[in-house]
């Protein structure tokens, strides 16, 4: 791909302290797991929030672009938006948790949702390793360990490999109440429209400042919400502010949602339009944007 030609798609990943579930995450976005990308052109963007140590980028096509972010912070927040700007691609992906790997046909899925409509709002289901969500499941014995062992036991890191059948979803259904998404996407002017995550999101771990964007974005003028099916990413276990046992999700949602009321005026609420739904895997689109 030349220095001047813009690729389709761009994905603009933060990390922090991940040394052992980055390397993963980029690898399920490099072509060599990614399924059905031959003739899209893409870039990963990748920004260290500060790490103790840069992270490890592993060999794969396309090789990750590292952003430099001097100023060290407790939210993702500024990281990721660095990562926003220096991307190049007509659709946008925050991915604000960099421990989240992608289903085989993520990236082709968000390319042909990005066709069927000239303003959408494409949002990937979030999913969990494990039997439960892991909040509940860590208190049950779940650790790093067993997660590698249930990776292994998928097939991971083959690109044939199950990640559902090891993973629990976030949403009991995908026409759901959406609170986030963990890989949304957007067109790049969508993304300078809405002028990027909203810096006063500062707590660690940035808060519910991927849950506003959804909100944002949804409501906008002429956008459409496209929720895709049969793709996901999947969260690994690596003690994050919401997942780490049941009293320290709760304690931090509750002081999230405080945060937001602050900030906006009124109480943070899931998204409850269900929008389209884009089935990557059938290529079958159901419209319906009730409530």
């Amino acid at each position: 791909m030349g220095s001047t030609q813009k690729p389709d798609v761009s994905i603009a990943v933060v990390c922090w302290n991940m040394s052992r579930e980055l390397p993963r995450t980029l690898l399920s976005l490099s072509r060599a797991f990614q399924r059905n990308v031959e003739d899209l052109t893409y870039e990963i963007v990748l920004c260290d929030n500060g790490s103790a140590s840069l992270p490890m980028i592993p060999e794969m096509d396309p090789a990750p672009v590292l952003v430099h972010f001097p100023q060290r912070s407790k939210s993702p927040v500024g990281a990721l938006n660095a990562a926003l700007k220096h991307a190049r691609g007509k659709w946008v992906g925050a991915w604000i948790d960099g421990a989240r790997l992608a289903s085989q046909n993520l990236l082709q899925g968000v390319y042909s949702a990005g066709q069927l409509h000239t303003n959408p709002i494409i949002a990937v289901p979030n999913w969990q390793l494990g039997p439960k969500r892991q909040a509940v499941s860590i208190e049950e014995g779940y650790s790093s360990e067993v997660e590698d062992g249930l990776l292994a036991q998928a097939g991971w890191p083959d690109p044939g490999c199950d990640l559902f059948s090891i993973s629990s979803p976030e949403m009991s259904r995908i026409d759901a109440p959406m609170l986030e998404s963990n890989a949304l996407f957007l067109s790049a002017d969508t993304w300078k429209r809405l002028d990027y995550y909203d810096p006063a999101f500062s707590e660690a771990g940035g808060g519910v400042a991927n849950p506003d964007m959804l909100v944002r974005a949804v409501g906008l003028q002429n956008a459409q919400l496209i929720r895709l099916a049969s793709v996901a990413t999947f969260h690994q276990t690596h003690g994050g502010t919401t997942t780490d046992g049941t009293a320290k999700a709760i304690d931090a949602v509750k002081q999230a949602a405080r945060n937001y009321a602050r900030i906006r005026g009124y109480p943070l609420r899931a998204v409850r339009q269900k929008g389209w739904i884009f089935d990557v895997k059938t290529g079958q689109v159901t419209k319906d944007n009730s409530m």
